[in-house]
């Protein structure tokens, strides 16, 4: 009996080798199972297990999409690459193959691997150092971008393009056209019988191609191994972006996935950092609101609110007023969701509601940093409105956004958020609603005649200019313009945008209707032009007299 003990470990003993000796033939005989399969799919098979993978073959899969497809490259040498799939066809995993070759000129062979060989070669992701830059299926090329932008002159000639480029090489084409069209978006869109593809040219959808609704997966797949999407996730919205190195420029694409009825909606925002550098006297102000703006980013403190809807160009009116506050004796932070572009000696953090970090809890956390300037990229719930008013009250300049119609709506939309009369009248410095207007192709401009309604309309707004203004349009001489539409422009007849204004500062006036028991939108409205404030409207009639806008664009816009 007293070998008993002895024996109960070497049968605990003998157990855990038998165990390891199923293992490892259970191991054998589902390689010998893939291999066989392999052979019989007419592709190469590899066991994985101890193979030599270096870092930069590793890594030309990224991580995240080589765990979702069970997928890795384990060789590349002379420009022939070798992957190995748990699926290799799967249509993802295609996609995913067509993409290395063509963003390496490579041959891609697959190889079928079992599963037990992925996860030993997928340690491997460990030992890679997490700084490692990808140089596969997340870059588009500034050759490549150079090589499209020559043959392409215009919108029209992207269709053309389009049916002489690889699936691979859409993305890239289709890129480098809105860049040369300077537009802002692009839209691709599956629908019942092809993939139409727009882009936003200065505020205005034009369509500029439609591709075969065959072609919708692999372009589709292209789009999100760019921006770091899943690929195998279409039932739900998703968002990424990528980053594209010009020689002078850099372009940030933000990138939104949609479902839709036939597949989805894909929206590529293209941010290029040259366009943040505006200074306030390139934002289209004039006159008497351009000094009055001028003065109040100077001052301590208070607070400057931009409002109008989304799309008008408030955050670019913010980044503007930084850029001038930007020494190096000013401490800036901002708040922003998401950040959309970076300036060099700004401290911006990114808002993240997800992660418990709201514009509320952020600007409570940031004004225990010092700050000088503040910017809030939106106020839209209580809390960050009256922190913001506080803020603005105990000595910084606090800058924010706000969705209202215009700069009179700023104040009743304030108070019903909760902000206390007696704390937004003397935080108030100014308030700025503000559209977008289209400017005139200046090649093909000439002069046009208005039909008599719109004539009516326009002398109406212009008498009512307050002589306070400093603006003294001669209504005997009035003149507009359009654009004919010329190859500069690609036919459309405007090229390039500029803001309409009205700016709104506080006087005793409105400081006694704030802190009266009725606040009415349309007397502070009444006060302020009395005072001199210009209309959106106005100021936009006055850019059509000086021939940078239509009347259209600006009634379309601003009425």
């Amino acid at each position: 009996m007293a070998d008993t003990p002895h024996l109960q470990v070497a049968s605990a003993e003998s157990q855990e080798k038998f165990r390891d000796k199923m293992t490892e033939i259970k191991l054998k005989e589902q390689e010998e199972s893939v291999q066989r399969h392999a052979e019989e799919l007419g592709i190469g098979y590899i066991n994985l297990k101890g193979f030599p993978i270096g870092p930069e073959t590793l890594t030309l899969v990224p991580e995240a999409v080589s765990k979702e497809l069970q997928t890795l490259a384990f060789f590349y040498q002379d420009n022939e690459l070798r992957i190995g799939s748990v699926d290799p066809s799967n249509e993802h995993v295609l996609a995913l193959m067509e993409n290395l070759a063509a963003d390496l000129k490579a041959n891609v062979a697959p190889y079928l691997i079992s599963p037990h060989s992925y996860e030993l070669a997928a340690k491997l992701y460990a030992a890679v150092p997490k700084v490692k830059k990808f140089t596969a299926g997340v870059q588009v090329s500034a050759e490549d971008l150079k090589t499209f932008q020559r043959e392409i002159h215009s919108i029209k000639d992207i269709a053309d393009q389009i049916g002489k480029v690889s699936l691979t090489q859409i993305i890239t084409l289709l890129i480098a056209g809105a860049i040369i069209s300077r537009a802002s978006d692009i839209h691709v869109e599956a629908e019942e019988k092809d993939v139409k593809v727009r882009y936003r040219i200065d505020g205005v959808l034009h369509e500029v191609a439609r591709l075969p609704s065959t072609s919708w997966k692999k372009v589709n797949s292209r789009i999100k191994l760019l921006a770091h999407l899943k690929l195998n996730i279409n039932a739900r919205p998703q968002d990424g972006r990528f980053t594209i190195y010009l020689d002078d420029d850099t372009i940030d694409v933000r990138t939104s996935t949609l479902p839709t009825a036939y597949g989805e909606s894909v929206v590529m925002r293209l941010l290029m950092s040259s366009s943040v550098g505006l200074r306030l006297d390139d934002l289209g102000m004039r006159g008497k609101a351009l000094a009055l703006i001028k003065k109040q980013v100077i001052r301590p403190n208070g607070m400057i609110l931009t409002t109008g809807p989304t799309g008008s160009g408030k955050t670019t009116t913010l980044y503007a007023f930084l850029t001038q506050l930007n020494t190096p004796d000013t401490n800036i932070i901002t708040l922003e969701n998401p950040i959309e572009y970076h300036l060099a000696g700004v401290n911006q953090s990114q808002i993240d509601e997800t992660g418990d970090y709201s514009f509320a809890k952020g600007l409570r956390s940031i004004l225990r940093q010092d700050p000088d300037v503040v910017m809030v990229g939106e106020i839209r719930d209580g809390e960050t409105a009256e922190i913001a008013t506080n803020a603005a009250l105990t000595g910084h300049l606090m800058l924010s956004t706000l969705h209202t119609n215009d700069a009179a709506g700023a104040i009743p939309r304030l108070l019903s958020l909760g902000v206390k009369p007696y704390l937004l009248a003397p935080a108030m410095n100014a308030i700025i609603a503000q559209r977008l207007v289209r400017r005139i192709c200046q090649d093909c401009k000439e002069p046009m005649t208005l039909d008599d309604e719109t004539k009516t309309r326009v002398l109406e707004a212009l008498k009512a200019i307050p002589s306070s203004s400093g603006e003294k349009p001669n209504l005997d001489q009035l003149t507009f313009f359009k654009g004919k539409g010329c190859e500069s422009c690609q036919g459309i007849g405007y090229k390039g945008r500029i803001g309409i204004y009205e700016v709104l500062t506080m006087n005793s006036e409105i400081e006694k209707i704030i802190l009266s028991a009725q606040v009415s939108e349309y007397d502070i409205r009444i006060i302020a032009q009395k005072a001199g404030m210009v209309t959106m409207v106005q100021d936009g009639l006055l850019k059509a007299l000086d021939g940078v806008t239509t009347v259209n664009e600006v009634f379309e816009v601003a009425e």
